[in-house]
């Protein structure tokens, strides 16, 4: 009997629609027109086989519904049973999941769901540790848009595996003004009020200064709800701070890393976004194996 995805999850949100694509793009890739005919060739289509996905290194784990559902898409019959969730600590070593069933699925399976599992552990590892280093502040550490393409709902699920949060899914959940934006609309007030205008009642609007003089353009104009501070320094950060007094929400981005969070966080801001959460997350380190 399969451990329930819903088991599996956090409380971060990963739609079965967004899993079920996810999976079947993935063993489309990997399976081709044929299948595996390595295992078709060599392993008998009744063959048993016993396996666990074992995490060799510690860290969060995150995936594991992806992996579940790889396998059981393989195979109505497999038999998998979880030892942790996504989003639990793990220590190396240790059984994540055991898989039982058809030999062919198990082995067909096994790239895709290590994938998986390997690179939202990765995301939701690295974002534990962004994490560890605001304790004791308000702070909020967020991801971006910079996600591998097709993969931003996942890696973002990851992202809140690891005890982070999420900055818009897309152009088409909030508006954000940026330097760009502010340049062709013709400046700040003239772009501020335009996207005042057009926005619902329920869109939120942001924007991005360079400096504490836009900063107070901003606040003057009392239409931002959001201020992103972008590649301020640890002092002009605090100054902004002061200098809001709470009017905006206020989020800093560019070098927001590991050695520079901590500072971040003191400065009072609410939020810091990295792309490096999800575009510079190392892999993690799991494997299956067979128990002959």
């Amino acid at each position: 009997m399969t451990t329930p995805a819903a088991l599996l999850q956090p409380e971060a949100f990963l739609s079965p629609l967004v899993i079920d694509e996810a999976v079947q793009r993935a063993l489309d890739e990997d399976l081709g027109r044929a299948g595996d005919i390595t295992s078709i060739a060599t392993i008998p289509e009744t063959t048993q086989a016993h396996a666990i996905l074992i995490a060799r290194q510690a860290g969060v784990i995150a995936g594991l519904p992806l992996a579940v559902a790889t396998f059981q898409k393989l195979s109505a019959d497999i038999n998998i049973q979880a030892h942790y969730r996504d989003g639990s600590t793990v220590a190396a070593g240790v059984h994540v999941l055991t898989i039982s069933g058809q030999a062919r699925a198990v082995l067909a399976g096994e790239r895709a769901a290590l994938n998986f599992v390997g690179r939202l552990s990765g995301i939701a590892t690295l974002t534990a540790e962004y994490v560890r280093h605001t304790a004791g502040t308000k702070l909020r550490i967020c991801c971006t848009r910079k996600t591998t393409p097709g993969l931003r709902a996942l890696e973002k699920y990851a992202v809140r595996c690891g005890g982070g949060f999420n900055h818009r899914f897309g152009l088409d959940d909030a508006i954000l003004i940026k330097d760009n934006h502010i340049a062709v609309a013709g400046g700040i007030a003239r772009v501020l009020e335009r996207a005042r205008a057009h926005a619902g009642h329920l869109v939120k609007v942001e924007i991005e200064v360079d400096t504490l003089a836009q900063l107070r353009e901003v606040l003057d104009s009392g239409l931002a709800d959001v201020v992103l501070l972008d590649n301020m320094d640890i002092a002009t950060l605090t100054e902004a701070v002061k200098l809001a007094k709470g009017r905006v929400v206020l989020e800093a981005s560019g070098g927001v890393t590991q050695g520079t969070i901590a500072k971040i966080a003191a400065t009072g801001v609410d939020y810091a976004s990295s792309g490096a959460l999800t575009h510079s997350a190392p892999n993690f380190d799991v494997a299956l194996d067979i128990d002959a």
